[in-house]
């Protein structure tokens, strides 16, 4: 009896350790498990606050060319003033109702230059006045109401956005006596055009877009059919820049054309624009290339390469880009853009990547024979590039090239890290034992560039790994304690100063690209997919073209 009552003392001893275990194990985990909310400051809770409503069936209905995406447009009261109203969620109003989101910024970015610089192609925040570089001759095409357009619209912000269209319709004049780049003329302004036409369907974009694009085509009357850099738009008059070597043509320049000039054939069914670039492609094809790789320079007289200097980042870059969207554009059906694209990748990761002695991959310069171990911050876009086109690369070599995608990223991220500012500079070296840092005072400046958040963007799309949010977060809160001024925002001339001078210019990328880059970056994947749209190098989006029994014009050879 003695034994039995024994027994039963223990097991309601047992009972109760048990009991006290589980209640410890509770009273812990309230305490170490990881606390969430440390993790709202860079995820922002944006994918149930920035989603776009849909519209209506009726209003959806502008569109009746066959093979487009379905276009997902904002409702006209989805606007920062209605979403920061007393009746705002206290989630929202954590989030969006405050400096360092991305739809405020913006609205801080295009009201002023709507007070200070209307019509202007860009902005001194500072001065508070218009400004013009040379790449726009000495027009006022009002560069930055074009160039931000697209962003307005997803952001959501209609009444910004009929603003400009108003502008648009009212002022936008092309028969101007202005000697204009041709590259970023068709990037900014016919690419935004074409997004703007294409999310919202109003008509006058597309209009305005070839009415442009006919000013542009005397750029091309060379003996070769590469265009000139710069064209004038009244009297068609077309030159190169005089510090381009040996009056060359610009291998980015003459290469960024594609996305908008098929689209132009698309619109309007003028072959001239795709046999323009397709002539470009032929002829680059024939060419011999040293060790794979295309120099940065052409000469459109005698169609010889200039001086031998390979680049990723400026002169080179977006000539890769629209390689690869050329055949992403053509819903994977032009081939010939992605075998293109392959060879030159597998020319540049053997000649051209490289890895630090810290670890860090890298982008270097190839000039006559020697590899110069800098890269800049136009290079960074590089990593989204490379994840964008994993898909589809060829002997199963997709996870490699996500993976470059990814330590391109890290290395960006890294020269962010290592500046004062937390922004990154124009351009970093990797000897003498720097790596990822400036080293001439002329390469410590930050003009408000996107291409790290592009990157950031790209990969946070195909692998959800919530750091490319952290590192945006952070991006974006530098942005907007050391670039925002009263007047706008504004580039710095040393990120690795505490108390840095402004270079006083509000670039019309900053609200095309980096700003959009940062909104998509935190908001739901059902924004704009990159199955049904490609993102020219300027960020304007444009369908992909699921052209099914509908042919281009002049292009039978290449279907």
């Amino acid at each position: 009896l003695l034994m039995l009552a024994t027994l039963r003392l223990s097991e309601k001893f047992i009972l109760l350790l048990i009991l006290s275990a589980f209640i410890t194990l509770c009273f812990g985990a309230f305490f170490f498990l990881p606390d969430n909310s440390k993790h709202k400051r860079f995820d922002f809770g944006l994918e149930d606050v920035l989603i776009p409503h849909i519209e209506s069936e009726k209003e959806a209905r502008h569109r009746t060319q066959p093979g487009l995406p379905d276009i997902k447009r904002r409702n006209p009261q989805n606007r920062v003033s209605h979403l920061c109203n007393t009746e705002t969620s206290a989630k929202r109003a954590t989030y969006l109702c405050q400096p360092g989101n991305p739809v405020y910024m913006m609205k801080h970015a295009w009201d002023s230059y709507r007070q200070y610089g209307w019509g202007h192609n860009e902005l001194k925040p500072i001065a508070k006045k218009g400004h013009s570089t040379n790449i726009f001759g000495n027009s006022q095409m009002g560069a930055t109401i074009v160039d931000a357009l697209d962003t307005l619209y997803i952001m959501g912000l209609h009444d910004e956005f009929k603003d400009g269209q108003e502008w648009i319709e009212q002022n936008l004049d092309f028969s101007v006596n202005a000697e204009v780049s041709v590259f970023e003329v068709n990037i900014r302004f016919i690419g935004g055009l074409l997004a703007a036409y294409y999310l919202s369907g109003q008509e006058v974009f597309k209009v305005k877009a070839v009415q442009l694009a006919e000013k542009l085509l005397p750029a091309f009357n060379t003996p070769t059919g590469i265009p000139w850099a710069m064209v004038n738009l009244k009297s068609g008059v077309g030159r190169n820049w005089g510090w381009a070597s040996a009056g060359s043509s610009i291998l980015a320049e003459f290469g960024t054309l594609h996305m908008e000039f098929v689209h132009l054939t698309y619109q309007t069914g003028n072959p001239a624009y795709y046999q323009k670039v397709m002539h470009i492609r032929k002829l680059l094809a024939k060419m011999d290339r040293p060790n794979g790789l295309y120099p940065n320079y052409l000469n459109p007289r005698t169609g010889r390469w200039g001086q031998h200097h390979t680049s990723v980042g400026g002169l080179g870059d977006s000539f890769y880009e629209y390689l690869l969207k050329a055949w992403l554009m053509s819903d994977k059906t032009d081939s010939e853009a992605r075998k293109t694209y392959d060879d030159a990748i597998e020319a540049i990761e053997r000649h051209l990547i490289r890895k630090s002695n810290g670890g860090l991959t890298f982008i270097g310069e190839w000039k006559n024979g020697h590899l110069e171990r800098k890269m800049g911050h136009l290079t960074c876009f590089a990593g989204g590039m490379f994840a964008l086109g994993a898909d589809g690369s060829p002997d199963d070599k997709a996870g490699h090239y996500l993976q470059l995608g990814a330590e391109i990223a890290h290395t960006c991220h890294e020269s962010y890290d290592r500046t004062v500012l937390k922004l990154g500079p124009e351009a970093f070296k990797f000897d003498s034992g720097l790596e990822a840092v400036a080293v001439r005072q002329n390469e410590k400046y930050y003009i408000l560039r996107p291409e790290v958040i592009e990157t950031y963007w790209y990969m946070w799309r195909f692998t959800h790994d919530p750091k490319y949010r952290q590192w945006g977060w952070e991006a974006v809160q530098a942005i907007d304690k050391y670039c925002r001024v009263s007047g706008g925002f504004s580039g710095v001339k040393d990120v690795y100063s505490s108390n840095p001078t402004y270079d006083d210019v509000q670039q019309s990328f900053f609200l095309a690209e980096t700003l959009k880059y940062l909104y998509l970056l935190f908001s739901s994947d059902e924004l704009l997919p990159l199955e049904n749209w490609v993102f020219n190098t300027e960020a304007h989006p444009l369908p992909v073209l699921h052209l099914g029994n509908i042919t281009l014009p002049g292009s039978e050879t290449q279907r």
